[in-house]
């Protein structure tokens, strides 16, 4: 099997970044991997002069020039700090009330159905350009059907639809392997400045939400997981670059890919071995369960969806041969054309319901038990079926499109403004409760703030990205770390002392 030249809807799917990673832009030249690069020349962007000459020392020592300058940044950041003190007051405090969450069928259902409703109605548009094969406005807009759902699993504890919910983790993880296989293999852009980008995207807001709420990271699961795959795919495709063009070595790291997946989760003590560096970092338990095993969130978390992310890379390596085979079907005549989507369309709905009588039909557990090999089916299925006409290519949702941006935040931010954890690892089993005695009008309301909440923290988080982490200068991003990292810890050793400090005047 061979790869094809990269064609336009490589390029075009290229956008399409990890399943949380927005706004990234692609650079002009290919740049060495992040391993390979020399950090900065001796005695330059770590220098004195330069620390003090730097925007951010300036800001600190209150120049007027460098505050005006730098004001749409400074705006973010305490824009941003307002709103995590706002996570604190309605999530730590007694000032707003908290409600239990009570499941029926028929609201969790009518709310999904009403919301695409609209966004079919009211949302509908085509691109205005040649449809190109899961193009950016079709995979944001996956992403904020299913996260429409996600949160609804969350919001009413619709434990019955489980099994979807964990269909619709796997498709995240999918597009983290499918979105950076195209991005790298078409732009070779290994650099330090844009691995950095990727990582302030996936833990930048949930590493501030864990030091303002004395949360462990793994209680925010979905960021560790694509942060690790986010990662996977970096390596594998970072490791002898030069040669990604060569299909035979493409198709062998990602054999590698799976060799060495199946080796490290295969075995526990392997897994705990390989992660006790970081336990640390990876380690949870629930307060509600204590004597939990804590690494068993991030071995069962991972599992579940270890493989899926190779297939993405794989679905984005055959993209070309996709894509011409559509075309190849565009070309026949009006019946043949007819006949072979049917065709299509026989065999994904033979495969889909196969699928669906013997294994998602399971019960949870003996579903759990089969999902990280069977999880690719109705993702293949879904992709093949959606992208199979160019009517279907051309047109997307704009509103699910829209919240398919943000599905970062609204993933962090239900935990604190949406629904309630009231502790410190807390699992968010509360709601939010504006109006008491008004579930519907308190949903509508507690919405709201939320989807505010976390359109703003959207804007803010990428705000800040630009500004502290430039894709094109390794030396002004390695002097924008030491100084972050001197001034974070810092603050941090000040609020110890202060906590200290109060803790003793109490007694």
């Amino acid at each position: 099997m061979e790869l094809l030249p990269v064609t336009a809807s490589l390029e075009a799917s290229a956008e399409v970044p990890a399943a949380h990673l927005n706004g990234t832009h692609a650079p002009c030249n290919p740049r060495p991997p992040l391993f390979a690069a020399a950090l900065v020349a001796p005695g330059g962007a770590l220098s004195w002069a330069a620390i003090r000459g730097s925007g951010l020392a300036r800001c600190v020592l209150l120049d007027r020039a460098a505050l005006v300058s730098a004001l749409p940044t400074l705006r973010a950041a305490v824009e941003g700090g307002a709103w995590i003190m706002w996570f604190f007051l309605a999530d730590r405090t007694a000032l707003l009330n908290s409600t239990g969450r009570i499941y029926s069928r028929d609201t969790f259902l009518f709310m999904f159905l009403a919301l695409a409703t609209c966004a079919a109605l009211a949302s509908q548009r085509p691109t205005g350009r040649p449809p190109a094969v899961l193009n950016r406005g079709q995979t944001e807009e996956w992403k904020g059907w299913m996260q429409v759902l996600f949160l609804l699993y969350h919001y009413y504890s619709a434990k019955e639809v489980y099994n979807a919910i964990r269909v619709f983790i796997a498709a995240y993880v999918w597009m983290t392997g499918y979105g950076n296989f195209a991005y790298y293999y078409k732009t070779s852009d290994f650099g330090m400045g844009r691995f950095c980008q990727m990582m302030w995207r996936l833990n930048a807001l949930v590493v501030v939400c864990c030091l303002a709420l004395n949360n462990s990271y793994m209680l925010y699961y979905i960021c560790p997981m694509h942060t690790l795959f986010t990662v996977f795919v970096y390596a594998a495709l970072g490791l002898g670059h030069a040669h990604n063009k060569r299909p035979g070595v493409i198709w062998a790291k990602l054999a590698a890919c799976l060799v060495l997946t199946h080796l490290l989760w295969m075995n526990r003590s392997v897994f705990d071995l390989v992660w006790r560096p970081l336990r640390p970092l990876l380690a949870y338990t629930n307060p509600a369960r204590p004597e939990g095993d804590p690494l068993h969130e991030w071995f069962f978390r991972t599992g579940l969806d270890r493989y899926v992310w190779v297939h993405g890379m794989a679905c984005a390596a055959l993209l070309p041969r996709w894509e011409a085979a559509l075309a190849a079907l565009e070309a026949l005549g009006w019946k043949a054309r007819r006949g072979a989507r049917a065709a299509v369309l026989a065999v994904c709905a033979l495969v889909g319901y196969a699928w669906y009588a013997h294994v998602f039909s399971k019960p949870k557990l003996e579903y759990n038990a089969l999902h990280p090999y069977t999880s690719w089916i109705p993702i293949t299925v879904f992709i093949v079926v959606r992208n199979l006409t160019p009517g279907l290519r051309s047109a997307n949702l704009v509103l699910f499109g829209w919240l398919g941006a943000v599905t970062l935040e609204t993933y962090i931010g239900q935990f604190h403004t949406w629904l309630l954890t009231r502790r410190p690892d807390g699992q968010p089993v509360l709601l939010l409760d504006l109006l008491p005695g008004y579930p519907l009008l308190n949903f509508g309301m507690a919405t709201g703030v939320y989807i505010l909440v976390s359109h703003r923290l959207h804007t803010t988080t990428l705000t800040l990205r630009d500004a502290l982490v430039p894709h094109d200068d390794d030396a002004r991003l390695l002097r924008n770390a030491v100084m972050g990292l001197a001034l974070a810890g810092g603050l941090y050793a000040v609020t110890v002392a202060g906590v200290g400090l109060a803790a003793a005047l109490a007694r």
